[in-house]
């Protein structure tokens, strides 16, 4: 055999490899076992590590070109919060339970299910290397736990670590200064919960559908998954996950003025008014106005439980919503949007200040 012809072999030999992706041998004989080429997307640009509660995961995830965010591994990461992946390979999708939680995800749509509903997450999930993907963002707006993107690290911190508390309120302040977002609930001065608002800080409304900062106003109703961690303050503040809206309220528009009842009427027509003198909850804002209670003026105590009318009696500590709409008198009249009762007449003990 001439050296052409060796050089000749050797290159079919390399190619041949390169096709069937090489052979493996046993290890007690000599018989090839090919095995599959394994073809890398030329799209991913680099692996991305992942922390869950401060624990390295075996498993990588990756970060495709263009990309909003990262993909990671869909039963390694769920199985270690300790939520079970069922596969359905007739369909390729899976389901996730723990508890109360069940979700489900395709290969290829992006329709997550949430509080039974489909929520979209921008992204769809992907097979890759025989393992299903979903984006990042599936683990906090599904799965409720956080996370955090820094680099070529996603660190995700479970709820049992993170330790948090749900608060319920009426939004009295909205706060945005120099890259600084509060929003207060349940009164003004040194009363109610300031929630420090941060990037990471999720806004939404019950059926999931994506809402931000500038969609918060005052009278909306709101529940705040925030920190058990809180300043000594008064008030207190706490740094904030997630803003979820139960309804989309009709806010815009709406002032308001806290304090005290000072006096109920009762007009001729049986209609009912209330007087609050205290503080305005914006600088034009009137301290003292007197609001008419209509059939749609909603009534409510800072947990978003309805009152009764009877509960509106002198003395007690409310926060009164209504629109810009009111008469040239002092103080100016109009009607009322929403009422929430602060404190019973017997316990609001001391006017606002």
């Amino acid at each position: 055999m001439n050296k052409r012809m060796k050089k000749s072999i050797a290159a079919l030999f390399a190619l041949s490899i390169s096709v069937t992706g090489g052979a493996a041998y046993a290890a007690n004989d000599n018989v090839p076992q090919t095995t599959a080429a394994v073809v890398i997307s030329q799209s991913i640009l680099q692996q991305i590590q992942i922390a869950i509660d401060n624990e390295a995961l075996t498993a990588n995830g990756y970060i495709k070109a263009d990309a909003k965010e990262p993909m990671i591994p869909l039963r390694d990461v769920a199985e270690t919060l300790g939520i079970k992946v069922t596969w359905n390979e007739a369909d390729q999708s899976a389901e996730l339970s723990k508890g109360a939680l069940w979700t489900s995800v395709k290969l290829g749509e992006d329709r997550y299910v949430l509080n039974k509903m489909y929520k979209s997450l921008g992204t769809a999930p992907e097979l890759t290397d025989s393992k299903t993907y979903v984006p990042a963002s599936f683990v906090s707006e599904i799965l409720h736990a956080n996370v955090k993107i820094e680099g070529s690290t996603v660190s995700i911190t479970s709820e049992q670590q993170r330790k948090t508390a749900s608060t319920k309120g009426v939004i009295t302040v909205v706060y945005d200064n120099e890259g600084r977002q509060t929003v207060r609930i349940n009164g003004i001065g040194t009363d109610g919960l300031v929630l420090n608002i941060g990037a990471e800080t999720v806004f939404e409304k019950a059926d999931g559908t994506k809402l931000g900062f500038a969609d918060l106003a005052l009278g909306m109703e709101i529940e705040a998954e925030h920190s058990l961690a809180a300043t000594l303050s008064l008030p207190p503040q706490t740094p904030t996950y997630k803003i979820t809206v139960p309804e989309q309220a009709e806010a815009k528009g709406i002032i308001g003025t806290v304090g005290l009842i000072e006096e109920v009427r009762t007009g001729d027509d049986g209609t009912t008014s209330i007087r609050i003198k205290g503080m305005g909850l914006t600088e034009q804002t009137s301290s003292e106005v007197v609001l008419r209670l209509t059939d749609t003026t909603e009534l409510i105590n800072v947990n978003g439980e309805t009152v009764e009318k009877s509960s509106l009696e002198k003395g007690a500590k409310v926060i009164g919503y209504y629109n810009g709409v009111l008469t040239r008198t002092l103080p100016p009249i109009g009607t009322a949007w929403k009422v929430v009762l602060q404190a019973p007449a017997e316990d609001a003990s001391s006017q606002v200040k």
